[in-house]
């Protein structure tokens, strides 16, 4: 049976897919397939594919660009218990021992679970297919022909190795890592290899579009409205493979938010969408290999925290840095993970700033009265920022792109600085935020708040003629300087003729 007539199997898959609503996605299933096409077909064919002709044979990767509710996950969940009970393409190819993987992968976990979830609807309604399940698990089930449907972890790191019969990329418009800045394009370079050994095995990547960069666009752009016997991209609005949703509800959407509804409703890419600064960009900025720049005596230090509550998922986090002549150095970044406890964090955060003789930290308005007496209870003065965190970024790009920005090698604040969004709003201001749901930026937050600041202030200042000409005196001396910024006490140094250490330049302030 094909999979046109297993869809149709009036005692199995029809019933779930009943009605004139489902005919688009049995075209693009007639397509993907290589099967035959009426001539009707054959023209929402081309209104769904650019225009391109139908692929000679069955295609290797499949992309749905669609909009929501366009039935993308049924038409998944079809494939992959089509794929793991009725296909036999793994038959004669496995080691003993061995199974053949229907591999289903989201923005997370959770998200993997409603496609299971379909798919275990079906193994529960159908008996022949209910009879086969030989082990079942929280993430998917063993069959009796040697195939394991399952969600993976969405790791380019651990999908390796497995011999794969069919792997479901969900929504990955949307994916998103803190251990990788493109985790799309990772996580497909990790599957290919596992596909190679089944004839049949196929890549199926459905998903709503977002902004215009990621696998899905790069696919899109390569291959839409392209004659292609490999790899087939559809692209769709909610309403073509799904007629029955209401257009008054849709124009609505559009009414409201007319880019956003663009992408949810009608498939097209979003226009108010850019990446802010690519990774190449920070790592040109990045000393390898160092994770932090110990204090050093006669510099002027600031720093710039991100308080969090410690029972969701933000970090509380904050970054200290300084001024080196035209240089903005970054010294160093200090991140609690939740869960945690804000009253520890403050205070683990204080004795970190007070081991760079730092009195005063500039922060966002979280939890007003809380942070600042928190801070205040261990000698640490807490000032709002003046400039919200899109200001922040604004004027940290020039510190980047012109290379006077150095910082440390944290991988984590570098993919977090990768994840930046420039979203345009209708009146054309530019915004800069963290992208996608979910998304993190509280260490990026952090060193761009610090360099900023770094930048406004006048930095180290050199020892002056003057000075140096009684340092230089016979017998004891005391060089004292000024108070600098927030109230820092007055330090001081007794040398004899000759042991002023040159390097270790006072800090500015007021003489």
């Amino acid at each position: 049976m094909n999979i046109l007539d297993v869809m149709n199997d009036q005692e199995a898959f029809a019933p779930w897919f009943e009605g004139p609503s489902w005919d688009s996605w049995r075209v693009i299933l007639r397509a993907a397939y290589a099967l035959p096409m009426s001539p009707q077909e054959l023209e929402v064919f081309a209104e769904l594919a650019g225009g391109r002709a139908p692929p000679r044979r069955r295609v290797r990767q499949l992309f749905v660009v669609g909009g929501r509710r366009a039935g993308k996950d049924s038409i998944a969940s079809l494939l992959a218990v089509y794929a793991s009970t009725l296909e036999e393409g793994h038959r004669g190819r496995l080691r003993p021992g061995e199974k053949a993987l229907v591999q289903l992968l989201a923005c997370d976990r959770e998200q993997s679970k409603i496609v299971l979830g379909y798919i275990r609807a079906f193994f529960e309604a159908i008996p022949d297919l209910g009879a086969m399940i030989v082990r079942e698990t929280r993430n998917g089930f063993d069959l009796n022909n040697d195939v394991s449907i399952s969600i993976t972890t969405n790791n380019f790191r651990q999908v390796r190795g497995q011999t794969i019969l069919l792997s479901i990329f969900d929504e990955v418009a949307y994916w998103k890592s803190e251990h990788t800045v493109k985790p799309d394009y990772e996580t497909y370079r990790a599957v290919l290899p596992g596909l190679m050994t089944i004839p049949d095995a196929m890549l199926i990547a459905i998903s709503s579009p977002y902004r215009k960069a990621g696998l899905l666009h790069e696919k899109w752009k390569a291959f839409y409205g392209k004659d292609s016997d490999d790899v087939l991209v559809i692209q769709a609005s909610s309403a073509q493979p799904n007629p029955t949703i209401d257009p008054a509800l849709v124009e609505r959407e559009l009414e409201d938010d007319p880019q956003a509804a663009r992408s949810e409703y009608l498939g097209l890419w979003r226009d108010d969408l850019a990446s802010f600064i690519d990774i190449e960009m920070i790592e040109s900025c990045t000393d390898l290999g160092v994770t932090v720049r110990p204090p050093r005596s006669g510099v002027y230090y600031v720093a710039f925290a991100d308080a969090a509550s410690g029972t969701g998922q933000d970090s509380f986090a904050v970054g200290i840095a300084h001024k080196d002549r035209d240089e903005l150095v970054l010294d160093l970044l200090s991140e609690h993970r939740p869960p945690f406890s804000p009253s520890a964090a403050i205070a683990d955060v204080c004795g970190l700033l007070r081991s760079y003789n730092v009195v005063s930290v500039v922060g966002d308005k979280y939890a007003p009265g809380f942070v600042a007496e928190g801070f205040k209870g261990h000698g640490v003065s807490y000032a709002y920022s003046e400039r919200d965190r899109s200001q922040i970024y604004v004027e940290c790009l020039p510190l980047l792109t012109s290379r006077r920005a150095r910082l440390i090698d944290n991988k984590r604040m570098a993919v977090q600085f990768a994840g930046l969004e420039r979203r345009t709003s209708p009146g054309g201001r530019d915004r800069v935020d963290h992208g996608g749901v979910n998304g993190h930026d509280d260490l990026c937050n952090c060193a761009a708040g610090a360099l900023v600041q770094a930048a406004s202030r006048p930095g180290v200042m050199r020892i002056s003629d003057e000075i140096m000409e009684w340092a230089r005196r016979p017998g004891p001396t005391t060089i004292a300087y000024g108070g600098g910024h927030g109230g820092a006490p007055r330090f001081g140094r007794t040398s004899r003729l000759g042991a002023v250490d040159l390097e270790a330049r006072p800090r500015a302030g007021p003489a």
